[in-house]
């Protein structure tokens, strides 16, 4: 038999050297992920404006739902724009600058239809943030506008980079629950911001430091408020107030809910307008001697574009910026991919990271012609966006025009809008980036670790500042992700029959001795019995991709599994203390006997690696099973086959070859083991190369032409069914010790352990394997 099988594989292989190896090959891998250069620039060309795939089929039903959301996202923008710009120490019209531009540019390049950008609050801080610093290392220097204005170039030119770069993976790096953290403490640190604000004494304390001592100086410096406080508070107290009653009657009367969705919306530009008149009545007839008015309101907004023209990059202030540029070009990607992502996922499509990088980009550099400040998706507007019925990223291009009409026709109304109720619309806007007491404890329900992370993310942004807060989040989910890869575990299996229901058929599954528990009971029944396969055979599991970091955790694990509970195989009670090795575990005198449970254990012969979760192997993981292969042999004294399952990927199985693993040692083990047989769809028409390693059990009716080299298969009919005649291994029966499932290769290593095993003398090295034998060294 065992001739038959090796005279079968020489023809299919059609390799006569090596016949005992089948393993795909670098030329494999270059066929299957073959360049071409010109079909990919034209692809590449095309992915840069998604607007073209999409663009011919607008029609009238699209521009209603367009136009209907980018107007209600605009009465919204407008005021939230010039507070935001405010947050930014700029005066109003810069937001005005960055909404128009934001809004109108996006539509272009995005690949989602929700996203709105804009200004938003955590970028709004950041800004002001940095032209403090700036500031502080050169006084009177650099106006503010100018600062803001090269942070969104140079942030915008990086974005635009990572995006046409295709290398925007790299946000997935961050985990949700270290995003939640830190936009939850920017939101709780904004809103403190604008509490002084909010009741006329910003003037008496410093906003810009960790936003507890903000809190605290605020309450020190409760009695000191002025009369912008009645305005802030009414307009914090009214939109509260509007949106809570909304929501209320929506879930009352459902069918008005969409109406009541509106009214909501609109709650912004309602508040800004009874507050105006009320200023203007207030303060027109009390201006002083020196021209101050009793409550502190914008005064002049310039009308129109005032600063249109090319950006002026400083080289003293690009070295005064290098330090704060990373913090705000990942808050500036960081905020947009999250909200993209999650409106994708809401709403049944997929934006594509690197593109919305490119969206961001752009928009950001392009802005800086007309002196716009950094811009980036908004949480709140593109909510407000989703659900006000909005059909394609057109629907920005009606926002930005209500922009362009506010700058030209609204700014001698600006000039009564109290900074108070600016303020207020600023606490009211961040409260959605709040995380909710539901959404952590889901963090912690799922992994506990992860909402120590929020939490980290949490207090080190309110009691340090925003840039710790984002290289916590980002350290500690690298710190969580390395830590996962790198301490997995891996679990020793036992056999349990099962049965479903009424059904009585028996099946084997294989599950963990030692179960996880958690505070809900165990994963499965604590009280199933599970039996142990065959004497002398080990079953094992890695949870992980067997990698350089982990390697030497997870096969130590299951060394020190194999000596805790199989007997040595090596007669060791007349062996001197001499003649031990200094690390045995032996007692150091008298003479070593043998215990009733020691001999209860039995030798170990197979070892089954079950490999459903690793999807990867590296040189270091096969070095690493072939010292484990080395070291379990010693201890049991005789050859151990390791028998491998689920092994999907050919590079990995190639690697495990390299290592000398899958192949027996002799014919007789290759003889004993069963081929995994399965029906051959046909005819087929395949050259040896294609087929080669599968060997079919009938070869009737095959025919091989020597000229071309190819076999033709043509499947004869069973005379009782439909089936063919012809069947074929599942997997290449070259590599025998390769199975493609856990049941088959616990059956053969116990048919390993039924024969008697033989000592042997293993290579130690991937460099001398089944496949290369001529070189002694470790590797």
């Amino acid at each position: 038999m065992a001739e038959r099988v090796k005279h079968i594989a020489k023809r299919i292989v059609g390799a006569d050297k090596d016949p005992d190896v089948a393993v795909v090959s670098t030329a494999d891998y270059l066929k299957e992920h073959r360049f071409d250069p010109v079909q990919a620039t034209i692809t590449y060309l095309k992915s840069l404006f998604p607007i073209f795939g999409w663009i011919g089929k607008y029609n009238f039903g699209w521009l209603s739902g367009d136009l209907i959301a980018g107007i209600t996202v605009g009465v919204i923008l407008i005021p939230q724009s010039m507070s935001y710009a405010k947050l930014a120490s700029l005066t109003p019209e810069y937001g005005l600058y960055s909404s128009f531009v934001g809004v109108f540019i996006y539509c272009f390049f995005a690949t989602s239809k929700d996203v709105s950008i804009g200004p938003v609050a955590v970028m709004s801080l950041e800004v002001a943030q940095i032209i403090s610093h700036v500031n502080k290392s050169h006084p009177n220097q650099f106006a503010a506008p100018l600062i803001a204005t090269t942070v969104a170039f140079i942030c915008g030119f990086i974005v635009l980079a990572i995006g046409l770069l295709r290398i925007g993976w790299l946000v997935e790096f961050i985990s949700a629950p270290a995003v939640a953290g830190f936009m939850t403490g920017s939101a709780i640190t904004i809103a403190s911001s604008q509490v002084p604000g909010l009741l006329g004494i910003a003037s008496r304390l410093n906003t810009r430091d960790p936003a507890y001592r903000v809190i605290i100086n605020t309450l020190k410096n409760l009695p000191y408020s002025t009369r912008d406080a009645a305005f802030g508070m009414f307009g914090l107290f009214t939109l509260y107030l509007i949106a809570i009653s909304c929501k209320v009657l929506a879930k009352r009367y459902p069918n008005r809910a969409r109406t009541f969705f509106f009214i909501s919306t609109a709650r912004n530009a309602f508040v800004i307008l009874v507050l105006t008149l009320g200023a203007y009545l207030y303060c027109h007839p009390r201006k002083d001697a020196k021209g101050n008015y009793p409550i502190a309101i914008l005064k002049t907004v310039p009308r129109g574009f005032q600063h249109v023209g090319r950006p002026k990059i400083d080289n003293e202030l690009l070295k005064a910026l290098a330090p704060e540029l990373p913090v705000a070009t990942i808050i500036m990607l960081l905020e947009h991919i999250a909200i993209a992502k999650s409106f994708g996922r809401l709403n049944g499509y997929k934006i594509n990271p690197n593109q919305e990088l490119i969206a961001i980009g752009v928009t950001n550099c392009i802005g800086t012609l007309f002196n716009a400040y950094p811009a980036t998706g908004s949480f709140s507007r593109t909510a407000v966006k989703s659900k006000s019925g909005v059909r394609t990223p057109i629907a920005g291009v009606f926002t930005g025009a209500l922009v362009v009409l506010a700058l030209y026709a609204l700014t001698d109304a600006f000039f009564w809008i109290p900074t108070a109720g600016l303020s207020a619309i600023i606490i009211a806007a961040v409260g959605d980036l709040i995380a909710s007491p539901r959404v952590v404890y889901n963090f912690w329900k799922v992994n506990p670790l992860e909402c120590l992370i929020w939490w980290a993310a949490v207090l080190v942004t309110v009691f340090s500042s925003i840039e710790n807060g984002i290289y916590t989040s980002i350290c500690a989910s690298a710190a969580l992700l390395i830590i996962r890869v790198a301490r997995p575990h891996g679990h020793i299996l036992g056999r349990v029959t099962i049965h479903q229901g009424d059904d009585k058929t028996p099946r084997e599954v294989f599950v963990p001795f030692r179960q996880n528990t958690t505070a809900s009971g165990n994963t499965i029944n604590p009280h199933i019995k599970i039996e142990h396969p065959a004497p002398g055979v080990v079953i094992y599991r890695p949870e992980e991709s067997v990698l350089y970091p982990n390697s030497s955790l997870l096969t130590g694990g299951l060394v020190d599994y194999v000596k805790t509970y199989t007997r040595r195989g090596k007669d060791m009670t007349g062996t001197s203390l001499a003649d031990r090795a200094w690390n045995d575990p032996l007692p150091r005198s008298g003479k070593y006997v043998l215990t009733p449970e020691e001999l209860a254990k039995p030798i170990l012969k197979s070892i089954v690696l079950d490999f459903t979760a690793v999807s990867n192997i590296d040189t270091t993981a096969v070095q690493a099973l072939i010292d484990t292969r080395d070291e379990i042999e010693r201890w049991a004294d005789r050859e151990v086959t390791f028998h491998f399952c689920h092994i999907l990927s050919p590079w990995i199985r190639r690697g495990l070859v390299a290592g000398g693993f899958g192949i027996p040692s002799d014919e007789r083990a290759r003889a004993r083991i069963p081929v995994e047989i399965a029906p051959i769809a046909g005819p087929l028409n395949r050259t040896p190369d294609d087929i080669r390693g599968f060997i079919f059990n009938d070869l009737r009716g095959q025919q091989h032409d020597e000229e071309t080299g190819r076999d033709t298969i043509q499947p004869v009919a069973s005379a009782a069914s439909s089936a063919t005649d012809f069947e074929g291994s599942l997997v290449n029966v070259l590599t025998p010790y390769f199975h493609f499932d856990l049941s088959s290769a616990v059956k053969s290593a116990e048919k390993d352990a039924a024969a008697a095993g033989s000592p042997v003398q293993r290579t130690g090295s991937i460099s001398k394997s089944a496949v290369e034998k001529d070189d002694e060294d470790s590797f």
